[in-house]
C-alpha cells in the first residue's frame, strides 16, 4: 500500500519539486495551494495518486478540515510536509503591526495548525513523520530578515519540543534547514515600508555574496529524509548551511565561555 504524503504550499518552490518527486517514487501526495489550480499539471501527470485541495495555512478551521478530507480519502497520513510559508523583508523598526502579525500566522500559526491536525492521526497508525521546512535563519540571522528570521526561530522551538512529545508515538519530528536557494520566496515576499537610515545596511546585505542552490537539487534529500528508519531532528540542506551555522556556533560559544564566571556568580 502506498503511503500518504501531504505537501503545503506546493503550488511552486521546494513544494512543488517535492510532491512530483514523491509521486515519481509511487507516494500518494495531497498536495495544497491556496489557487488550486497551479496543482493542475500534478493531477494530469499523476491522476489518482494526487489529490489537490485549496488550503489557506492561516486559517485554522480550514486546515484542520483539509487534514481530514486527506485522511478519508487515502486513508494514512504517513508524512506532513510543512512547507508553505513567505519572506518578509526589512528592518525590525520599519515593519508594522500587521505585517509581523501576518508572517507568523503563516510562516509559524499554520505550521501548529497542521502539526495539531494530524498527530491524533498519526497517534492511532504509531507511526509519521512530521517534517517542518525551516531555514538555515532559524538558527541564524542576517539583517533585514528580522521578522522572517523570528518566525523560523519559533518553528525551531516548537518542533524540538515536540520531537520530545511524539517519539514514544511512533512519530518522528525533523525540521528541514534550506540555506539560500533559487527559489520564488524571495520573489513573492513582502517588503517594509523603507526607512532611509537603514539604506546602508540594506545595501551591504544586498551586495554580500550569495550562492543559491538548485530547488530540484533538494529532491532526493527529501525522500532519503522520509525513506530512512531513524530521520534526524534537523537536516541541513545546501553547501553553505553547514559552514554558517557553524560560524555562528562557535561565536556564541567563545562569547558564553568568556562570560561564564558572571554566569555561575548568578546562580547563587
Amino acid at each position: 500500500m502506498s503511503k500518504t504524503v501531504l505537501i503545503t504550499g506546493a503550488s511552486k518552490g521546494f513544494g512543488k519539486a517535492w510532491a512530483e518527486a514523491f509521486l515519481a517514487k509511487g507516494y500518494n501526495v495531497a498536495a495544497t495551494a491556496r489557487n488550486v489550480e497551479t496543482l493542475h499539471d500534478l493531477k494530469e501527470k499523476y491522476g489518482d495518486s494526487v489529490l489537490a485541495l485549496p488550503l489557506d495555512v492561516d486559517k485554522r478551521e480550514e486546515s484542520l478540515a483539509v487534514v481530514q478530507k486527506v485522511h478519508q480519502h487515502f486513508g494514512s497520513i504517513d508524512i506532513l510536509i510543512n512547507n508553505a510559508g513567505y519572506a518578509l523583508t526589512g528592518a525590525v523598526e520599519e515593519t508594522n503591526e500587521q505585517e509581523a502579525r501576518a508572517q507568523f500566522e503563516t510562516n509559524f500559526f499554520g505550521t501548529l495548525w497542521l502539526t495539531q491536525a494530524v498527530l491524533p492521526i498519526m497517534r492511532d497508525q504509531k507511526s509519521g513523520h512530521i517534517i517542518q521546512v525551516s531555514s538555515i535563519l532559524g538558527l541564524a540571522t542576517l539583517p533585514t530578515m528580522g521578522l522572517y528570521n523570528a518566525s523560523k526561530f519559533a518553528v525551531e522551538g516548537l518542533s524540538e519540543t515536540l520531537a520530545t512529545e511524539v517519539k514514544g508515538f511512533g512519530i518522528n519530528v525533523t525540521l528541514v534547514e534550506p540555506n539560500g536557494y533559487a527559489s520564488n520566496i524571495w520573489h513573492t515576499g513582502i517588503n517594509t515600508q523603507s526607512n532611509p537610515v537603514y539604506d546602508n545596511v540594506k545595501k551591504a546585505f544586498s551586495e554580500s555574496e550569495t550562492s543559491f542552490g538548485s530547488v530540484e537539487a533538494t529532491a532526493p534529500a527529501l525522500i532519503k529524509l522520509a525513506e530512512t528508519e531513524n530521520p534526524p531532528l534537523r537536516l541541513l540542506l545546501g553547501k553553505v548551511a553547514l559552514p554558517f551555522v557553524k560560524q555562528n556556533y562557535e561565536q556564541r560559544l567563545k562569547v558564553w565561555e568568556e562570560w561564564n564566571d558572571v554566569s555561575v556568580e548568578a546562580h547563587g
